[in-house]
């Protein structure tokens, strides 16, 4: 048994029904279980068996879901990487979890073939046309013959989908969830959402994400709705969806919904086949709950990580209003405990570190062994993030133990910038730190002290990050100082950095 089933049991129930929309084209119930099976049956041809990694660089699409669902079929993990992030970034991914095939859009194949020699043991497959040393969509889907194998080995443990997120040190780690994992956070959407048959999902979040790929994505397939699937996020074609398709259900990040919010449509935006929006990712402005509330939408919160496929705690649609920046109560596969420095459990009210457990948990983290024994502990996953559960057990999310930044939902981990930039023979030291943004949530700024006798400017610093790091972790602006606060043992005082950029805001 694999996640694939969904897919043939939705076929032999509703073979006409839509299953994805897209733009250009629909695509059945029936057709996508046969595009399952085809790619499962040409991935096999090609080599693929359990425990191999498949990896997709590209925007959202049907064809990316249905390599997610032929992986699973054979006991193979899919490997969906960021198409925001730089070439040295996915060649670091790649080269700690080979895949044996890599699929990769036309936009992207140039990035890839800077170290195309690097990737010995992948075959690489291209949509579109390709060059020497790639293989084309079509013909790898002609290698597909008789029906895929079935490996009697694969089940709810094995493991299958493999997403890479920053680490605090600044090397990506891989989350390793299994099939199981993926079907209880199915489990947990569907009681989130209340979802039925007759949902329509709309889908603008990159699904290399498992914001956008698992908190209704991939619960929607099981549960036979139709996903309204967008390659990636733009404002109007999401209004357009939500007033033309009937949109019951989606989700939209902070970002997301504070770019809505700006634009000319959203005060005469028709939003009344929406049921709830669920929204995440990091701490939402109470600007942003109330003009969704004003629309007549209840917008839901969700708490979770990469580490829980995400869904760990939720707001439910009555709550949404009287519990408004609440992330809501524990998932319903989950438990979840709030505790001191010591791993006691605190008093309601009393801010501690976030601890999750389920089946929606990771199994750790790929060729990390001391990294997941530092996260999962007796089971479970010590999240790094602080919070508290008022008298009813509603958690609140405070902040963060950890550095990291979120901003406009993508996490960013200082480290790595801070690395980067200190390789510079002109900069002394860098510190990197995030700061309130009302927009994004938070901002990058970077504080660098200059070697002596150099001479910086912002925009000399930011050039130094050029194809090395995704923009979208550059600084959005650059203080330079003569010295850093620290302290006694020459530490830099990040708290003391975040006061002195605040004080230049």
């Amino acid at each position: 048994m694999s996640i694939a089933d969904w897919i043939e049991r939705n076929a032999a129930l509703t073979p006409d029904k839509t299953a994805i929309r897209f733009p250009g084209r629909d695509v059945s119930c029936a057709a996508l279980a046969a595009l399952v099976e085809l790619l499962a049956s040409a991935l096999a041809a090609s080599g693929v068996k359990r425990g191999d990694c498949v990896a997709y660089l590209g925007l959202n699409s049907p064809e990316m879901l249905a390599l997610l669902f032929a992986s699973a079929r054979l006991g193979a993990m899919f490997m969906p990487l960021n198409w925001r992030l730089a070439g040295p970034e996915h060649r670091q991914m790649l080269e700690d979890c080979p895949p044996a095939l890599f699929f990769v859009e036309p936009q992207y194949v140039a990035q890839i073939d800077v170290f195309r020699d690097a990737l010995v043991a992948t075959a690489l497959v291209g949509f579109g046309s390709v060059g020497a040393g790639w293989i084309g969509w079509p013909e790898f889907c002609g290698r597909a013959g008789g029906p895929a194998p079935r490996d009697a080995q694969v089940g709810p443990d094995t493991p299958l989908l493999i997403c890479y997120t920053s680490g605090s040190t600044g090397k990506p780690k891989g989350v390793v969830l299994t099939q199981r994992a993926i079907d209880c956070n199915a489990a947990n959407s569907a009681d989130m959402h209340e979802l039925t048959g007759d949902d329509v999902i709309l889908t603008t979040l990159p699904l290399f994400h498992v914001g956008g790929l698992n908190n209704q994505t991939t619960p929607a397939l099981q549960a036979g709705c139709t996903v309204v699937l967008h390659p990636k996020f733009d404002p109007d074609a999401t209004f357009d969806a939500i007033e033309r398709d009937g949109i019951t259900l989606t989700v939209l990040v902070p970002a997301q919904l504070d770019m809505m919010m700006a634009h000319r449509r959203w005060a005469s935006a028709d939003f009344s086949s929406l049921r709830m929006i669920t929204t995440g990712s990091t701490i939402v402005p109470m600007h942003v709950i109330h003009a969704v509330h004003a629309k007549g939408v209840p917008l839901v919160q969700v708490y979770g990580s990469t580490e829980t496929c995400p869904i760990a705690v939720y707001q439910k649609a009555a709550d949404a209003q009287r519990k408004a920046g609440s992330t809501g109560k524990a998932a319903a596969h989950c438990r979840l405990r709030i505790v001191d420095e010591r791993g006691s459990e605190v008093s309601r009210g009393t801010t501690g570190e976030i601890l999750v457990h389920g089946d929606n948990v990771m199994t750790g983290y790929w060729n990390a062994p001391q990294a997941t024994a530092a996260t999962l502990i007796d089971g479970w996953f010590h999240s790094g993030d602080m919070g508290h559960q008022d008298e009813e057990g509603y958690l609140y999310v405070d902040g963060r133990s950890k550095d990291m930044i979120i901003s406009g939902g993508e996490n960013i981990y200082p480290a790595e910038i801070e690395n980067l930039l200190i390789e510079s023979p002109d900069i002394a030291e860098a510190s990197v730190i995030g700061r309130p943004d009302a927009r994004w949530g938070e901002i990058v700024v970077a504080v660098v002290v200059p070697k002596p006798d150099c001479r910086l400017t912002g925009e000399q610093v930011l050039k130094l990050l050029d194809g090395r790091i995704a923009r979208y972790k550059h600084p959005k602006e650059v203080i330079v100082v003569e010295q850093l606060p620290k302290t006694a043992l020459g530490k830099i005082r990040k708290e003391d950095v975040r006061q002195m950029v605040a004080r230049t805001a």
